[in-house]
């Protein structure tokens, strides 16, 4: 052992004595990832039954609650002496872990890795802890800060957007709202407003013509010239208006173009002819595809986008209707009856004129219409800008300017309607909540809006994340009919519910694999807390929280400060005199955290200014305070942004864990054999100091640590995938760079955060690569190897125990087990026998105990080394070889007799 060495261990020595002066908290331990994710699973299909506060309003990449909480509690649990737990219930009495707090104390030291359960006993309590601040400065939807409150923690908020802002406010308000308030003030609405708007969606019953039936959803299609013979094309992609219900539920009812009546198909892929006026016609096949239209009468093809340029945008046309009809179902007609679909006739269209003609005559609601324009951005026109995040986002191109085109004429007269009579509402906390849920019914009353045929429903404007422009849009009831989704009532329901929820918090857990709620928590939601909008960047906090719990930018995901205009272009009509922040005409953008090429940010950009934030942050943190985020960008390039950004600012590393997202679609492949879709969990504490490495010896530790972490949670009894192991496997590895960051050694030069990642994935991702000289390797490393260690070594690689026993790697005799080395008689007779045949046929590490062999025997190998083409592979085997077993001969065999230095 050189000096490098023991220097290198006596820095190890020192830094384990710093951490063990830290206490370490339940999360750095261990983390129930399995029963977190079996609620995530469940939760992430019912939010509004799980956690109704965050259904108030959309907002993007919102991290479920449950993730959160059991973040919280298992960071901010370290102190019994300073943890109260309740039963949920009225009389909030003192749960058997409260008559003391030994058994407290005992469940946070039972926390770790193979076993992290004991702790998630008091996920459903009412868990009260004292003297924590948390904080939050990319608080977003909220999440975190609504968790926080509920364990008692004065919490922290912030957040660069108004939107995100606003949102939060009232999830925090939700919790100190009496909700007789909130429904009186929608009841003021309603009796002004309802009846009026309703009366705009109103058609004749189909199945009776002496009564009237509302209109859910109004069906529009775009039209365009043709640019050949003048005709008039609509562009309808197919002629399917939505699927049959109940009985006929594998057929459609599709229009016809010919007569434009509403008929049934039995299979609207197939020929079909029309039974009101004979045509024959194929229903799948519309008048546009690939971005261009064709015209029904002359075949004339042309470019969709150039047309709405050419003619100033295009004609829109009502073509049918979806009908729901109270008085049939009252008068107990079957259920297809009470709800279908019919043609778009003289009185429909005749009620879209009524509301156009009202709309320019009614200036005095001008003022609750948005007048301002739509930004030039990466999300409303990408071909403005150098640089692309995916996707081709051209809403200016569609002919749109300002955010009032994004309706028709009746939306807009009824909006403002609807947005007058909020306005008239006194009680400011009551008007914001019924502002939040126009806000939010925006979402689905936009001509953006489009209708999913096989589901018979509404979808939502951004089910994209992005400003998509259909060219058959859905008008939507803006009050809303018995049955509906999206509009104004059935939003105001989920206000409703969620301020009842927050005032009488409760929890869903599973027990036995059944979902179980518990009475209702304490405390209401939001107490003890503050938000602000602000820039993360320049907080200016010192040493002041406990915890920082949050969810940053992720690179370019979603360009926030863009999409949320949307919203912010109404909300500012009813705000902008009650908060200062509300007074611009558009969300920050250029502070905004994010690569986006319309603000002249890429990667570096991206990177200093999270690294500015994250600097903050550090200050912002008591010193044995912790950092735990959820992260979603998981590919080794943006792994090694985020590992450079955290430890260049002062902190380590020290667990990470894979969450269930509530982004399904996305998935990355950590481990062999799985591809995962997930969030991590990444946990940091402050560091001060850093010793120094060579990457010969980091890599060792690293890999060691990697299998070690994969044997145990292996060998336990918790029900992981290989994905999931190999995150854990990634957080621990990252805790050991994290030790040395900005002073590990290669060939004389320091390797970066993201050198280091790379490598870090290699060796978490070489399961699916690792064979046979692989696990020999691994034999050879452990002490006293068995049979048994073998299979467990082989398990999930390219090798088998078959393969070895063939190769003469090992063999059992008289009840022991023996390696092949290069002084085994039997292993060096294997590869002269191959010598004799072929060359070609040695592998490296035959060649490798082949020299070993002769240079213990005094023989010459410059013959072999002659012969042999001794590339990288057979030096990085012999550095193996002698990294094994501690023979340093295996690293002069090949021509250099070099110290450990030579090849750090």
């Amino acid at each position: 052992m050189d000096w490098e060495d023991i220097s290198t261990m006596s820095k190890e020595t020192n830094h384990s004595a710093e951490r063990s002066e830290r206490k370490e908290l339940p999360i750095e331990r261990g983390f129930p990832i399995e029963r977190i994710n079996e609620i995530a699973e469940k939760e992430s299909r019912a939010k509004q039954w799980y956690r109704p506060v965050y259904t108030m309003h959309k907002w993007w990449a919102r991290r479920l609650g449950c993730v959160f909480r059991s973040i919280l509690l298992y960071s901010l649990l370290d102190d019994p002496e300073k943890v109260e737990v309740r039963e949920p219930g009225e009389n909030g009495s003192l749960s058997d872990y409260g008559e003391g707090h030994s058994e407290v104390r005992e469940l946070i030291d039972n926390v770790e890795m193979v076993d992290p359960e004991s702790l998630w006993e008091l996920y459903p309590k009412d868990v009260r802890v004292q003297d924590k601040r948390i904080l939050d400065p990319f608080m977003g939807g909220g999440t975190s800060i609504v968790e926080a409150t509920r364990f008692g923690a004065e919490s922290i908020g912030s957040d660069l957007n108004p939107v995100a802002w606003f949102i939060t406010k009232k999830e925090l308000d939700a919790g100190q709202t009496d909700v007789d308030e909130v429904q009186s003030a929608y009841e003021d609405v309603k009796e002004d407003v309802a009846d009026e708007i309703r009366s705009y969606y109103r058609t004749e019953c189909p199945n009776d013509s002496s009564h009237d039936a509302d209109v859910m959803y109004n069906f529009w299609v775009k039209e365009l010239d043709c640019t050949a013979c003048g005709s008039s094309v609509p562009l309808l992609k197919d002629y399917r208006v939505g699927k049959a219900r109940y009985a006929d539920g594998t057929k459609y009812d599709v229009f016809c173009p010919s007569c434009d009546s509403i008929i049934r198909a039995d299979d609207w892929q197939s020929e079909t002819t029309c039974e009101e006026c004979g045509y024959t016609y194929n229903p799948s096949e519309g008048n546009i595809g690939r971005g261009n239209y064709s015209c029904q009468d002359c075949g004339q093809k042309y470019k969709i986008i150039d047309a709405v340029k050419e003619q100033a945008g295009a004609n829109k046309s009502l073509f049918a209707v979806e009908y729901y009809c109270s008085t049939c179902k009252e008068n107990g007609l079957p259920k297809e009856k009470v709800k279908g679909y019919k043609p778009a006739g003289k009185r429909e269209k005749d009620l879209y004129d009524k509301a156009s003609a009202e709309l320019e005559n009614s200036t005095e609601l001008e003022k609750y219409i948005p007048d301002t324009e739509i930004p030039v951005g990466i999300m409303t026109d990408s071909t403005a800008f150098e640089g692309s995040i995916g996707g081709g986002h051209n809403l200016l191109a569609h002919g749109y300017s300002e955010w009032r085109d994004l309706y028709n004429d009746r939306q807009l007269l009824l909006l403002a309607k609807l947005l007058k009579a909020i306005d008239d509402i006194e009680d400011q906390n009551a008007k914001e909540f019924l502002l939040l849920a126009f806000s939010d019914s925006l979402s689905y009353n936009t001509m953006l809006t489009r209708y999913q045929y096989g589901y018979n429903k509404i979808v939502h404007m951004f089910s994209t994340n992005s400003f998509d422009v259909p060219q058959e849009p859905l008008e939507n009831n803006v009050w809303g009919a018995e049955q509906g989704a999206g509009s104004f009532s059935a939003m105001f329901d989920m206000i409703e519910r969620a301020v009842e929820y927050a005032n009488n918090p409760t929890e869903r857990y599973l027990q036995n694999g059944d979902t179980v709620e518990t009475p209702p928590f304490a405390t209401p939601i939001g107490q003890n807390s503050k938000i602000e909008q602000a820039d993360a960047r320049k907080m200016d906090y010192d040493s002041e929280f406990d915890a920082v719990i949050t969810d940053p930018p992720y690179y370019d995901n979603v360009i926030y400060s863009e999409i949320s205009n949307y919203y912010y272009a109404w909300l500012r009509l009813i705000l902008e005199d009650e908060y200062e922040m509300f007074q611009p005409e558009q969300t920050p953008g250029a502070e905004s955290i994010v690569a986006n090429p319309a603000q002249g940010k890429g990667t570096a950009e991206f990177e200093d200014d999270l690294r500015e934030a994250f600097g903050a942050i550090s200050d912002a943190l008591v010193d044995d305070g912790v950092l735990a985020f959820t992260y979603h960008h998981s590919d080794s390039e943006s792994w090694g942004e985020l590992l450079e950004v955290l430890c260049d600012v002062g902190f380590e590393i020290t667990a990470t864990y894979p969450i269930n997202a509530d982004l399904q679609k996305h998935g990355t492949k950590i481990g062999a054999g799985d591809s995962v879709a997930f969030d991590i969990v990444v946990v940091g504490r402050p560091i001060e100091e850093r010793g120094s490495i060579s990457w010969n010896s980091l890599r060792r530790d690293i890999y060691r640590t990697a299998q070690r972490t994969q044997r145990r949670l292996e060998d336990s009894d918790r029900e992981l995938s290989r994905g999931d192991i190999g995150v854990i496997e990634m957080g621990e590895c990252f805790r050991e760079y994290s030790k040395y960051h900005g002073k590990v050694r290669r060939a004389g030069e320091i390797m970066s955060a993201k050198e280091v990642v790379d490598e870090i994935y290699g060796i978490i991702q070489q399961g699916s690569d690792i064979g046979v000289i692989d696990v020999f390797l691994d034999l050879l490393e452990t002490p006293d190897a068995t049979y048994n260690d073998l299979n467990k070594l082989t398990r999930g690689t390219n090798a088998s125990s078959e393969q070895m026993k063939d190769m003469n790697l090992y063999r059992r005799e008289n009840g022991k087990f023996i390696l092949g080395t290069w002084g085994d008689e039997k292993r060096m007779a294997y590869i002269q026998e191959r010598m004799n045949g072929d060359d070609e046929a040695l592998n490296a590490l035959d060649k490798a105990q082949f020299l070993r062999y002769h240079y213990e025997q005094g023989k010459s190998t410059q013959n072999y080394l002659s012969k042999w083409d001794v590339d990288d592979e057979l030096r990085e085997l012999c550095e193996g070889l002698a990294d094994a077993t501690g023979d340093d001969t295996y690293r002069r065999i090949l021509g250099a007799d070099s110290s450990l230095e030579d090849f750090s």
